[in-house]
Parts: C-alpha cells; structure tokens; sequence
C-alpha cells in the first residue's frame, strides 16, 4: 500500500463522487483525516465510515473497493462509535472537506478523532492528539469535558476507564508543558 497523501486523498474522492449517483455522506478519521489537515505523520490506510440508503451500500462499497485498489490505499470502514463513546455535540462538529457530485464528504469530529486516539493510547496516537492541539484545531478545555463526559461509559465499549485516564493525563502532562 502507497502512503497517503492529501493529493492522492482528494483525487480519490473525486473519483469516487463521480460513481456515486445518489446522495452519500463518507466521514473521514484517523489518519487520513489529520493528514487533511496537515498532520506530517504518514499513514497507510483510510478509516471512514458512511451514511447513505441502505440500498446503496453494496454499490458503494463496490466502488470503494475498485478505487482502493486502482490507488493502491488501504480502506477500512471504522464504525467510531463501536469503540469509543461519542461526546456531546460529536454530530455537530464534523469538518466539511468539499462536495464531489452526489458525495459530500466530510472530516469525523476532531474531538471524538482525539479522544480514540487517547483510548487507543500509543505513542503515535498521543502524538496526533497533540498536533491537534498545538494546531488549534481543538482546545484542551473541550477535550478536557468531552473526556469527563464519555469516561463513565468508557468501560461499555472496551475501553479500560484506569488507562484511558493515564493516557488522557499524559497528553494534559505534555501539553502543559512550555
């Protein structure tokens, strides 16, 4: 797989606008969308996830799947919610990147982004979620009541309460300091 770059991203989606026929919304996360806004950290996949009728699921899928290989990206469909709790106002935070035809696409809420970065808790996680930091794409404040906010439902989606707190008071620990 080809690293992913923000030109060969917006391609990609162009491309993928002129197959879709009906109205589809694809929320970008992960890597892939820190790199949209100029993260210098390489990744190889695409994580996404989706909202369109049902019925065009298996075509849009399909046409995912042939792009993907035609650029050489790794895709993967990543049903955020499945692994962290979203936050208050997650819905309402989402990036808009552009329309591409019938596809609009935009960038997951950086704070839900940030805050399953913390849970995950590798160094390249804690690594991204201060680049969002120090480039003012979220405050600290925010993340800070987000991460109370989910913490107590932390544990129905797997995520240990005990390191999800230390990973969250390592990111305060290094944003904090000068």
């Amino acid at each position: 797989m080809e690293p992913v770059t923000p030109d060969t991203l917006m391609t990609f989606l162009a491309r993928l606008g002129e197959r879709c026929d009906r109205e589809t919304r694809l929320y970008l996360l992960g890597g892939s969308a820190l790199r949209l806004l100029g993260s210098p950290r390489e990744t190889l996949d695409v994580d996404y996830t989706a909202e369109m009728a049902p019925e065009m699921a298996p075509l849009f899928g399909a046409a995912l799947a042939q792009l993907a290989d035609e650029f050489h990206l790794d895709l993967e469909e990543v049903p955020l919610a499945e692994f962290v709790p979203l936050p208050p106002l997650a819905h309402e935070r989402h990036r808009f990147v552009g329309r591409f035809g019938l596809l609009e696409v935009y960038l997951f809420d950086p704070y839900s982004i940030a805050l399953s970065k913390i849970a995950r808790g590798f160094e390249s996680d804690l690594e991204d979620v201060l680049f969002l930091l120090l480039t003012g794409v979220i405050e600290f404040a925010t993340l800070e009541q987000d991460f109370h906010a989910i913490l107590p439902r932390a544990a129905k989606t797997d995520i240990d309460p005990r390191e999800f707190q230390a990973h969250f008071l390592e990111v305060k620990r290094r944003h904090s300091q000068p």
